[in-house]
């Protein structure tokens, strides 16, 4: 054989070799594609079952306060979450309990953003279920979710368009399910707090620090050592905890164990394309989480205590949020309201006083 030949059988060695690694790579990266798609596929057939299981209509079409529905998609929207203990420990269904926690957020759709604001569960407030004031914790017990929300509309003089009421269960295990979340603990000082169970089992520090589920709960019910403003504040810190860890690229391969917490813990009136349009909100990460404050005072002149809020700090809070909505005049025009251009800049963290 020539020496020109050998050569040739040299140079084609390192070609075989390099064009075998490269058909393994490629069949690597179209087997990886077809696993993820295949899981995004599983996740959001998954996901559709469970908010369709979670589905619950309210005895109404939409707010008294809307013209016509609104769209998530092209809307700025209104949600409230009620937490609530509806265990048979207690003897309490989903519609006779008390709501345990009252969270609204308003969420603006051009700039991506949202406000939330934490009610005092002792809040003396009209309820019109009843035609009469009294803490607002009992408007869900009066009247269910329906009565809670209509509560909160009177309240604040604006729209709610969608409720999340997730019971303990669901709280917990979403958590568990996310592997824990990453919380600032801002309490006066270490001490044992009641559990899911009414155990005085678990010992909250302060400081920075993951919690569990039941953990994350009882840090959210805590209100004795300090106040319901401060309570209202760490619920608050924890659902920007929840938003940051679930759309972290790590939780996607928990989204399964999440969707199995939620089961039969969460009920919504919000239909599953509904729910997909909020993604919207998370495509460049965590948007802009504004908390404000509702202040007030301590009130026992009648035997029984009420948490009076500020006429002051009220009014700016429903300023603010019906601005946030584009409900005050000049504000823009979107579905369901007849509205011109926001005259209201967007807000840092707020303490309305």
């Amino acid at each position: 054989m020539k020496r020109s030949d050998l050569r040739t059988v040299k140079e084609k060695k390192p070609k075989r070799k390099f064009s075998f690694v490269l058909k393994i790579l490629l069949l690597l990266s179209a087997s990886l594609l077809l696993c993820v798609t295949a899981y995004g596929v599983y996740i959001t057939k998954k996901a559709e079952k469970a908010v369709d299981n979670s589905y619950e209509e309210v005895d109404r079409e939409i707010s008294d306060k809307r013209q016509a529905k609104v769209e998530p998609v092209q809307d700025n929207v209104s949600v409230l979450f009620v937490g609530v203990d509806d265990s048979e420990e207690r003897g309490q269904g989903a519609d006779h309990s008390r709501s345990d926690a009252l969270v609204l957020a308003t969420l603006n759709n051009e700039a991506k953003t949202v406000k939330l604001v934490s009610i005092p569960r002792d809040s003396y407030v009209y309820i019109p279920y009843i035609d009469d004031e009294d803490k607002i914790t009992h408007a869900h017990a009066f009247g269910g979710t329906l009565a809670s929300i209509e509560t909160v509309e009177e309240l604040f003089d604006i729209p709610v368009d969608y409720y999340v009421r997730m019971n303990f269960n669901a709280f917990i295990e979403v958590i568990d399910a996310l592997g824990g979340i990453e919380v600032d603990v801002d309490i006066p000082y270490a001490f044992y707090e009641l559990d899911e169970n009414d155990n005085k089992s678990i010992y909250l520090e302060p400081g920075l620090q993951e919690l569990n589920g039941s953990e994350a709960l009882a840090l959210a019910r805590t209100r004795k050592h300090d106040s319901d403003i401060m309570r209202g504040q760490r619920q608050q810190d924890i659902i920007k905890a929840i938003a940051q860890k679930a759309s972290s690229l790590t939780s996607i391969s928990k989204y399964d164990d999440i969707l199995e917490a939620i089961g039969d813990n969460m009920k919504t009136d919000m239909t599953f394309d509904e729910m997909k349009s909020f993604f919207s909100y998370f495509t460049e990460g965590i948007p802009q989480i504004d908390a404000l404050t509702l202040n007030g005072y301590d009130d026992m002149s009648t035997g029984t205590y009420y948490y009076q809020l500020d006429e002051e700090s009220l009014a700016e809070t429903q300023h603010i949020l019906q601005s946030h909505l584009e409900l005050i005049p000049d504000a823009s025009s979107i579905s369901g309201t007849d509205t011109t251009e926001n005259a209201s800049d967007p807000i840092d963290d707020v303490t309305t006083r």
